[in-house]
């Protein structure tokens, strides 16, 4: 027979466990709901912390965020396009680091021309000194450094916004120079209705201002964002043509924001005085 004790102790242990089975049941939903609420903020999220870490783009990649893509629901994962690019060249990224922004060695008053060298086709890009002068140089000196060869464009975004961000040496969306730059020529003629037009080069930031580092992001679809990053340059129509069939493969996670399915590495970036 049962003493009243054991009753006591038996309906303790079944309070005890009813509650544990509550306490399970709530942190398994407060889960699921953190998930999805973290799954919608990563596809908004690609201003700053998405196009710079994360990036367009907090560095990066993703990386980016906060850059007004628009929300889109979860798609199921397909199986990936062929890859379309080579293997990249031998060599690795390397790990180099400034205090301090470069001092003005461009003519501010002439011409310059980014060529990148990637394992999917080469990219002409066209830069507009005289407007974004700080940036031009800065990409004139890490390109020098040999900063950006054997580097991965880390994130492809193809709902909302339509970007290759590329730039980081750690091909994570965290990295960068060591020194950020100043915002330049967000009121190019060229950003419309807070529309970067397909062919734009843009400088990634954090979403604060004065952030941009070393990564960017190439434009290859009309893409609606905030006059926030710096317009640099417009890509040549053999470099569209790259950006096209990187944008084509897809990118890795079937959500429209993630590591392209193409091997993008630069090879080789260079800057020219034309």
């Amino acid at each position: 027979m049962v003493s009243q004790e054991q009753r006591r102790r038996q309906l303790a242990r079944e309070k005890f466990l009813r509650q544990q089975q509550r306490r399970t049941e709530a942190r398994r939903k407060s889960r699921v709901r953190n998930s999805v609420i973290a799954s919608v903020l990563g596809v908004v999220v690609i201003g700053s912390v998405a196009l710079y870490t994360t990036g367009v783009l907090k560095n990066d990649d993703d990386k980016k965020t906060n850059a007004g893509a628009e929300v889109t629901p979860s798609a199921t994962p397909t199986s990936k396009a062929p890859d379309p690019c080579a293997k990249p060249a031998a060599g690795s990224a390397k790990k180099l680091s400034w205090k301090k922004e470069p001092a003005m060695t461009i003519d501010t008053s002439a011409k310059y021309t980014l060529k990148l060298a990637t394992t999917c086709g080469d990219i002409g890009v066209a830069l507009k000194t005289s407007a974004a002068p700080h940036t031009v140089n800065s990409f004139d000196f890490l390109a020098g450094k040999g900063y950006f060869d054997h580097t991965k464009c880390h994130r492809l975004t193809t709902r909302g916004i339509y970007v290759l961000q590329c730039g980081d040496p750690q091909g994570t969306g965290m990295g960068g120079p060591g020194y950020t730059l100043p915002d330049e020529n967000l009121k190019d003629k060229s950003l419309k209705n807070n529309t970067y037009p397909a062919g734009t080069v843009a400088m990634a930031n954090t979403g604060q201002k004065h952030t941009g580092g070393s990564q960017f992001f190439l434009v290859y679809k009309d893409s609606q964002l905030p006059p926030s990053y710096t317009p640099f340059g417009t890509i040549d129509a053999a470099g569209m043509k790259v950006l096209n069939k990187i944008a084509a493969a897809g990118e890795s996670t079937g959500n429209g924001d993630g590591a392209p399915n193409a091997t993008v590495v630069i090879d080789k970036a260079t800057v020219g005085k034309s």
